[in-house]
């Protein structure tokens, strides 16, 4: 078995492409528009993805934008994603300057998680283990759930 994607229901599309790509730094390798469908799929690969990005398989998110407006509760877009991230100090940091709320600030050096436009949580995970606490993470509270 063999992981392929991650399909995740957005009502913006512009706003959910500004925030995985422009803030998260994700790139667009694919884009489906199905007219009579009435619906978009946009593939994205995370950044140390990218260099295999064409290949067959690659790990992606799949942004579903359908053209009918729909409310997404209870579950319907989704629950996490989860990410390694080589410097989750330098990225929060980067993310918080951009706007993105720290739900649950990397306190411990090695998780945090924070949400897309559409409410849907993402968790960062420090690759190889956990860096050394430092402020102001350490003593940063919770915002919100996550």
């Amino acid at each position: 078995m063999q992981y392929l994607h991650t399909m995740v229901r957005v009502t913006n599309l512009e706003q959910s492409l500004d925030f995985f790509c422009a803030k998260m730094g994700f790139t667009e390798v694919r884009r489906i528009e199905n007219e009579k469908g009435r619906f978009t799929l946009v593939f994205l690969t995370a950044p140390d993805d990218e260099g295999r990005a064409r290949e067959a398989n690659t790990p992606t998110v799949e942004l579903t934008y359908n053209w009918d407006p729909e409310s997404y509760t209870g579950g319907r877009n989704f629950g996490h994603l989860a990410y390694a991230v080589d410097d989750i100090y330098g990225l929060c940091d980067r993310l918080m300057k951009a706007g993105v709320i720290i739900n649950r600030p990397p306190r411990d050096g090695h998780m945090a998680f924070i949400r897309t436009p559409d409410g849907i949580s993402i968790e960062l995970i420090q690759k190889n283990g956990s860096l050394p606490a430092q402020e102001p993470w350490s003593s940063m509270p919770n915002t919100g759930s996550w």
